[in-house]
């Protein structure tokens, strides 16, 4: 039986940090609940290790952390039908003048879920991102 087709999306904002600080919001309760308007997170800094988010919304692991540039993490919501295989969520931190900029590659997605959760990173992460670490 043939897997369906599954589905990418990129997306880049600017925000008014460094990447270092970027980097250690995402892998810090707190700060990662920022990020989201102060929904729940349980997220840490060890490769392997599980985290949840979004009040228990998306769950994965922690598979590649190279401070402070790039965080690999499988990813899931609970939309996800059991069958589906995790996502993939690549974030890569670069420095430019004022801040950094935020590549977001999210890959492995299921078919038919690529729009909605380009619009979900926009609505429920990058503008509470925007408002907590500022645009530059």
């Amino acid at each position: 039986m043939a897997r369906p087709p599954r589905e990418s999306i990129e997306l880049d904002a600017f925000f008014a940090c460094t990447p270092d600080v970027l980097f250690a919001m995402w892998l810090h309760p707190l700060g990662h609940g920022k990020f989201t308007g102060g929904a729940e997170a349980i997220v840490n800094e060890k490769v392997g290790e599980l985290y949840s988010c979004y009040d228990g919304y998306i769950e994965g692991a922690n598979l590649t952390l190279d401070a402070p540039g790039r965080i690999v993490q499988s990813w899931r919501t609970e939309d996800f039908a059991a069958a589906d295989q995790d996502s993939v969520l690549e974030l890569r931190f670069e420095a430019e003048a004022g801040g950094t900029r935020m590549r977001l590659r999210h890959t492995d997605l299921p078919a038919g879920t690529g729009e909605r959760y380009r619009q979900g990173w926009e609505d429920h992460y990058f503008v509470h991102m925007r408002e907590v670490l500022g645009v530059g």
